[in-house]
């Protein structure tokens, strides 16, 4: 079995409270990623790097054989409204053995356990049959897969398996829905409002297919696994003249999450079915993701993100599960995420055999007084010392 000593826990513990500290929403990760590639570099990583969009990439290992990527994302969500949460968001305070800040669930407290797990392994002397990677993913939050597709399309690492470490309490997730971004806007004819006959209300036009889409939401596909695809207006605004002038459009935005065996073209076109229905004058497109990185990368990226699932009897699968009842005593249950991963690239289009194991529970995730237990932390990092151990053999 792998430990952490009293003195690697205090080092690690230290380390996750620096990286909480540190204020690291979506393309402004680069104080974190400086910190992140410093700890690497000093547990044993070797060619520490930031690649073009800012990922931080290590690897330890042989130079052949089957690699193996650990993935954790460097970005986090905003704190949204301060006084909601009873601890500071970027205080890293420690209470009864659980941390409280931004990112410590989501997810800065699996990337401290896996750059521990590679201290433990190059400590002990433990060869490896292949090579194993960490990269510190940026722009998770926004747009998944993103950061993995830099990393692998443009910056040429090939690997054989992926292990993600998003937040699964300790416990095995093999898929997860993808999601759609949707933007529909009605057209209307303006015109003053104390004479609304005169023009055509946008706001009405939008009103109607509302109410389309939630009769849709209910009848959508369903996995077996992966449950029912869902669909849910988050957003709605349009345009007038002036607050007393009917609006000439109104617009509003779709998050619709695909179950297996949805598409995007199949998702698109029970929308404009409801358009048609209404006998709607309104258009609807896919907005793209667009960014500028803080190594100067202008990212671009269709709002498409496709879902995926590995067979539960597939090979890293039950790796994983195995490394875990090795090392921590207990068979884990093997799952799915109801949010969304980078493993919408690495699996959902690379088609890269992809698993998840991280610690920190998914209800905490961009909640006020997100929480991680520090023990959770500690056993992750000695399973992912056991499933690199298990993968390479």
């Amino acid at each position: 079995m792998f430990e952490l000593d009293a003195q690697d826990r205090q080092a690690l513990t230290t380390f996750l409270q620096d990286m909480v500290r540190i204020p690291s929403e979506s393309s402004k990760e680069k104080a974190m990623a400086e910190r992140l590639a410093a700890e690497m570099e000093q547990v044993g990583f070797r060619d520490v790097r930031l690649d073009r969009i800012g990922n931080v990439v290590g690897r330890i290992g042989a130079g052949s054989g089957r690699v193996l990527l650990y993935n954790g994302h460097m970005d986090t969500v905003g704190v949204g409204d301060p006084s909601t949460w009873t601890h500071d968001p970027f205080g890293a305070e420690i209470a009864d053995g659980v941390m409280y800040g931004r990112g410590t669930s989501d997810m800065k407290g699996a990337l401290a356990a896996m750059v521990y797990a590679v201290k433990m392994l190059v400590d002990g002397g433990v060869p490896l049959r292949g090579e194993l990677y960490l990269a510190g993913a940026v722009q998770e939050e926004p747009c998944e897969g993103l950061g993995m597709r830099v990393l692998m399309e443009e910056e040429g690492l090939l690997v054989d398996a992926v292990v993600l470490g998003e937040a699964t309490n300790l416990q095995v997730a093999r898929g997860q829905r993808g999601r759609l971004e949707v933007e529909v806007t009605v057209h209307g004819r303006s015109c003053h409002a104390s004479a609304p006959d005169r023009g055509v209300n946008a706001i009405y036009g939008a009103a109607r297919l509302l109410f389309g889409l939630e009769m849709l939401s209910g009848q959508l596909a369903e996995d077996r696994f992966l449950g029912p695809g869902t669909l849910a207006v988050t957003h709605i605004e349009n345009t007038a003249g002036s607050r007393n002038a009917v609006p000439d459009s109104c617009t509003f935005l779709v998050d619709r999450r695909l179950t297996l065996g949805e598409t995007e073209t199949k998702a698109l076109s029970e929308i404009q079915a409801v358009l048609l229905r209404e006998d709607a004058d309104a258009t609807i497109y896919v907005p793209d993701y667009t960014s500028t990185s803080f190594t100067g990368y202008e990212a671009r990226a269709r709002a498409y993100y496709a879902p995926w699932a590995l067979d539960r009897d597939h090979p890293l699968v039950q790796q994983v599960s195995r490394a875990v009842r090795a090392e921590l005593g207990y068979r884990p249950n093997v799952g799915k995420w109801a949010f969304s991963t980078d493993g919408v690239y690495t699996m959902g289009v690379a088609g890269i055999p992809t698993v998840g194991f991280g610690p920190g529970e998914e209800r905490y995730a961009h909640t006020a007084d997100e929480r991680i237990r520090l023990d959770d932390v500690y056993r992750a990092a000695r399973a992912y010392a056991r499933i690199a151990t298990t993968v390479l053999a």
